[in-house]
């Protein structure tokens, strides 16, 4: 399949990257983000009106959005994959996993890095107070992930590497999360440290943070 993808570096297409390649489908980047001027805003727009990425339109037109929806989708279009796990089980528990960190980590990254849009107040401190506790909220989200889904080496049981690693992985480089696991979920911290290094995760970290 060819697939367009909407994308960053250093953004969260980078878990979409690594689904696309582990499922064997081709795919072409395009840049595109709120944050850069000189990207395919307008473009992207027309697919997603809310200018999220990753966005992934399929070849016959249909458009994917919101990270762990693609990685799901993905996942049950390619069962050989990996991406999910095969027994009904784990695969719950790997879907559920998926819609936890997007719909309280990535959450609440998104409020921290735009606090204007969850505020009326428009004062610096009164901002800067929003991002703290975000990032707060953040951290205690990232703990109870820890304590929800053990690795053994892997979330769910899984052989390999799939999509909630892939996502797990990318979410958790962001607003200080890996130094607050370092010291309170050393266990996890080491997990995503592990994911980092899979021969089917490193490459596309490294495209995505090449000072990392």
């Amino acid at each position: 399949m060819n697939c367009t993808l909407f994308g960053s570096q250093g953004s969260g297409s980078a878990a979409v990257e690594m689904a696309l390649r582990r499922c064997g489908w081709t795919y072409r980047v395009v840049r595109a983000s709120t944050w850069e001027a000189d990207s395919a805003r307008a473009e992207l727009a027309a697919v997603n009106p809310l200018g999220q990425i990753p966005t992934l339109v399929l070849p016959g037109g249909a458009v994917l959005t919101e990270s762990a929806a693609i990685l799901i989708h993905l996942g049950l279009a390619e069962p050989e994959s990996g991406l999910l796990p095969r027994l009904v089980g784990p695969r719950a528990q790997a879907i559920r996993g998926l819609v936890f960190i997007a719909a309280n980590c990535y959450a609440a990254i998104s409020v921290g890095d735009y606090p204007e849009r969850w505020t009326a107040a428009t004062s610096k401190l009164a901002r800067q107070k929003v991002r703290q506790a975000a990032r707060a909220q953040l951290h205690r989200n990232w703990a109870i992930f820890a304590d929800t889904f053990s690795a053994r080496p892997w979330f769910c049981g899984v052989r390999r590497p799939g999509a909630l690693e892939f996502l797990a992985v990318v979410v958790s480089r962001w607003w200080g999360t890996r130094a607050f696991l370092a010291r309170a979920r050393p266990a996890l911290h080491e997990t995503l440290l592990r994911i980092e290094s899979h021969a089917s995760v490193a490459p596309v970290l490294q495209a995505h943070w090449p000072d990392a």
